[in-house]
């Protein structure tokens, strides 16, 4: 059955205010997910989301802000400082949930860092060209609040900023998301966000993975 805009808007506000809310702010030690997305997204018979998966997962005490790892396996979630650098933050979870956040809104699965055809680089160009709105589900029709929607695809590439501190933190987005009528922050490029005339070829994935010494995996790309 497809997701009516009330139900996708649930999820986006019990992700972020029940869920990454609790983990950033509210818990007794800061837990940083690192592997936020759509797959570890888990809906009850009530439609109400909960964040699961926690094998990556960091935790940390109030007072600390950022680590680094050395293992890093990719995903199209996931933020460039930590994709390229291994470092992650509360902002890094952000990222994720940007991305995510536009993938409900557009219908869109983002597979991959460097797709011009996922969300975060659709609703970035599309933002840019005045037309944002064409970025929504079709399956949508007209039953969605313009203003609700706008607001959310703002959020969603403010949390997909190439720098964290350009990113929101959690509260930031939450007051953002229910802030009618104020005047957001203007988004940036976002990250993994290369411009190209229409003519020129989308670099994408290839599925062939190579493992690098370090344990870093390393994708070949391709035009298309």
């Amino acid at each position: 059955n497809v997701l009516d805009w009330k139900k996708r808007y649930n999820i986006i506000e019990g992700t972020v205010g029940q869920g990454l809310l609790y983990l950033h702010k509210y818990s007794r030690l800061k837990v940083i997910h690192r592997d936020l997305k759509g797959s570890n997204i888990l809906l009850l018979d009530d439609m109400n989301p909960k964040i699961s998966d926690f094998g990556m997962a960091k935790i940390f005490g109030h007072h600390d802000s950022k680590a680094n790892t050395e293992r890093i396996v990719g995903t199209g979630y996931m933020s460039p400082e930590y994709a390229m650098d291994g470092i992650y933050s509360t902002r890094s979870d952000m990222f994720s949930f940007g991305v995510l956040l536009l993938e409900i809104i557009t219908g869109r699965k983002h597979n991959s860092f460097h797709s011009l055809s996922g969300p975060l680089s659709l609703a970035w160009e599309a933002w840019n060209e005045g037309r944002a709105l064409e970025l929504i589900d079709p399956s949508l029709g007209e039953s969605y609040p313009k203003d609700e929607v706008m607001r959310c695809i703002h959020v969603g590439l403010l949390c997909g900023q190439d720098n964290p501190v350009d990113r929101p933190t959690i509260l930031d987005a939450l007051s953002m998301m229910y802030s009618e009528g104020n005047q957001l922050p203007t988004p940036k490029p976002p990250a993994y966000y290369f411009s190209r005339n229409r003519d020129e070829p989308e670099i994408v994935e290839c599925e062939l993975q190579i493992f690098s010494p370090n344990n870093l995996s390393i994708t070949e790309m391709e035009a298309r």
